[in-house]
């Protein structure tokens, strides 16, 4: 370990091989931190916290705090972070409360640019990208290669599906389907998120049939019931069409529209 003399570790941490740890770092005793990682000055991780191997984290992050949950009451709870994960200035990432999974989760190769929140609760994928001080309320899911745009905001209990691109200073009130693009306050969707598909290689059949799917939904003023039948019946059976299909089913708090 490169540990700075000012830093503080706690016996019961527990820090694996060739971790750094900068100037006036607290880091909790519940807490685990993975081999390769490096923590920046002024850091604290504390609560029932486990870091991966070859994370980043920045100065002035806060890791593992109690929940801003009115509801919460000293309950035990947990922040769960993946490996090779970017974590910039001032970031915070709260600990969970008892409800649903009771952690919050974070996965791997993600990046959280400074000044962004990720609320109790969250369960977050991988190769996510959040712009500077986009900010997860309590209960969300962001799923693989999800994009959300700076100074954004997504409410409680909200699902950000894979592949999808969310523009900077939007306000998401409802579900954000797989593959699309949206953006404003309330957010409303503008087409697919193409230029993504292609840059991580999508087939040209697959997009073609997303695009339908996407027609057919968004376009064809149809019920949603409807148009969701009627992209089974016409479109091309494809994995990603299916999870575009399911994800708005099982959409509780309804898509951007």
């Amino acid at each position: 370990m490169n540990v700075h003399p000012t830093a503080i570790i706690s016996p019961g941490a527990i820090v694996e091989e060739n971790v750094e740890i900068g100037p006036y770092s607290v880091i909790g005793p519940n807490v685990r931190i993975g081999g390769g990682t490096v923590v920046g000055p002024h850091a604290v991780i504390e609560g029932c916290t486990e870091i991966g191997d070859n994370c980043h984290i920045f100065q002035f992050v806060s890791i593992g705090a109690v929940p801003q949950d009115l509801k919460f009451g000293g309950e035990e709870s947990k922040v769960i972070i993946g490996k090779n994960n970017t974590i910039r200035e001032f970031v915070t990432i709260h600990s969970s409360t008892s409800a649903d999974i009771g952690m919050t989760y974070i996965g791997d190769n993600n990046l959280l640019m400074a000044y962004c929140h990720v609320a109790h609760n969250c369960i977050l994928g991988n190769n996510i990208v959040m712009a500077n001080a986009a900010n997860l309320a309590g209960h969300i899911l962001i799923e693989d290669f999800a994009i959300i745009g700076g100074l954004s905001g997504i409410h409680q209990f909200t699902r950000v599906g894979c592949h999808s691109i969310i523009g900077g200073a939007s306000a998401v009130a409802k579900d954000v389907p797989p593959y699309v693009t949206v953006s404003g306050n309330r957010a409303k969707p503008h087409g697919l998120n193409l230029i993504g598909l292609k840059r991580r290689g999508f087939p040209g059949e697959t997009i073609a049939a997303l695009k339908k799917a996407y027609k057919i939904v968004y376009r064809s003023s149809l019920l949603l019931s409807v148009a969701l039948e009627r992209v089974r019946a016409e479109v091309d059976d494809l994995p990603e069409v299916r999870h575009f299909v399911e994800f708005i089913e099982n959409a509780k708090r309804g898509i951007c529209r």
